[in-house]
């Protein structure tokens, strides 16, 4: 993944109304040295984040993912960005980006231990190339994610829900499906239900309808499951939010993988069961996914 900028934010209080943020902004060197070294987000992973797809310069979906970094920092008592601030940061970064497909994330940390401000920044790279997940679909399996159903409910210092930093877990969860012979890794509970997968959300259709585990279970509301579920329900499908038994997996009529930089990579197998893959409708779902989305 080749970087092409990135811009440092003095992050505002959310009450902030001025018009002009220009002064708030620093562009810098994405491969040069930009943090010091007690930053709390490469020593803790103590910060939230979020990675929006950018298609021929427009980036996609901007205000769902701004709500979902404020719905982050929330959970993790970190100040509420401004709104305002961060898509005028998301504007100014888009310009670098061009043709073609690309990934820009916005990160806040809490900063520089014992600092006074938190630290945030936006970075713009080439996006990897999707086309054979996409069109070829991805081998799964399935991996206890160490906790049951009911856990939200019970451990919300856990900050199940939150897009953090700390993505250890997420990334051996990639290597050890690739261990096995897979792609990726689709995270279940101790008592059987579906999460999500480590870095997508997970879809299933049987028939014409379609659904994915409920956020309620302590997983990303994933902001191209929220796009692409408006847009099945114009073409009149319904679709739900549920709580999803393992087994749904193998029985189901299709099932993807959902996030905004792969988009819709269909499930070929699971745990080396084969899923159907419907390649035509999941080109529909992609073209639906690659034309801008506000």
């Amino acid at each position: 993944m080749a970087w092409r900028s990135a811009l440092l934010l003095d992050p505002a209080a959310s009450d902030d109304t001025r018009e002009d943020w220009d002064a708030t902004f620093r562009v810098v060197d994405p491969d040069g040295p930009v943090l010091p070294l007690g930053e709390l987000s490469a020593q803790r992973g103590d910060g939230i984040f979020e990675s929006l797809g950018v298609v021929d310069g427009h980036v996609q979906e901007v205000g769902p993912h701004l709500a979902r970094l404020a719905r982050s920092a929330e959970l993790c008592e970190l100040p509420a960005p401004n709104p305002a601030q961060w898509r005028a940061a998301i504007a100014r970064v888009a310009t670098e980006a061009g043709s073609g497909e690309n990934v820009m994330k916005l990160v806040l940390s809490r900063g520089v231990e014992q600092g006074p401000t938190p630290t945030a920044w936006i970075t713009l790279a080439t996006a990897p190339d999707n086309f054979r997940s996409r069109s070829e679909g991805v081998d799964v399996v399935t991996l206890d994610r160490g906790y049951a159903l009911d856990a939200p409910a019970h451990a919300p210092w856990l900050q199940l829900g939150a897009k953090t930093l700390s993505y250890g877990v997420n990334m051996a969860a990639i290597r050890e499906a690739q261990r096995r012979g897979a792609d990726d890794a689709v995270f279940v509970t101790t008592d059987g239900f579906v999460l999500e997968a480590p870095t997508a959300s997970v879809v299933l259709r049987v028939g014409d309808r379609f659904a994915t585990p409920s956020p309620a279970a302590g997983i990303l509301h994933g902001t191209t499951q929220l796009s692409l579920f408006s847009f099945l329900e114009a073409r009149g499908f319904s679709t739900a939010y549920e709580t999803v038994p393992v087994t749904d997996l193998t029985t189901a009529d299709a099932a993807w993988l959902l996030s905004s930089v792969r988009l819709a990579a269909p499930i070929r197998s699971v745990d080396g069961t084969s899923v159907p893959v419907d390649r035509a409708f999941t080109d529909e779902l992609n073209a639906y996914l690659l034309s801008p989305r506000d």
